[in-house]
């Protein structure tokens, strides 16, 4: 979730309600997935960049997202469901 959260960030809300609400909705979104059970990998697939940038839609007109910060969500999102992601930030962490 912090990953997502600092990758939202680099998005401009319409307003400050927009961004409220994404993040009332996002921890929501969490929150019942570990009510359930469900997996990271259940509520992001296998692009967690993807599945970000879909999920701003509703709320936010984006913005521009550099490589990097893709990279790092995803990285982080890959650590969080027990994958490796062969980085030296793995090795390091």
């Amino acid at each position: 979730m912090e990953a997502i959260e600092r990758y939202l960030m680099h998005f401009v809300p319409t307003d400050g309600d927009s961004n409220a609400s994404m993040l009332e909705d996002l921890a929501e979104l969490f929150e019942q997935a570990a009510v359930d059970g469900t997996s990271i990998r259940e509520i992001v697939g296998q692009d967690p960049v993807e599945f970000v940038e879909a999920f701003v839609q509703n709320y936010s007109e984006g913005g521009y997202v550099p490589a990097g910060e893709r990279k790092r969500l995803t990285d982080a999102l890959t650590r969080a469901a027990g994958e490796d992601t062969g980085s030296e930030e793995d090795q390091t962490a």
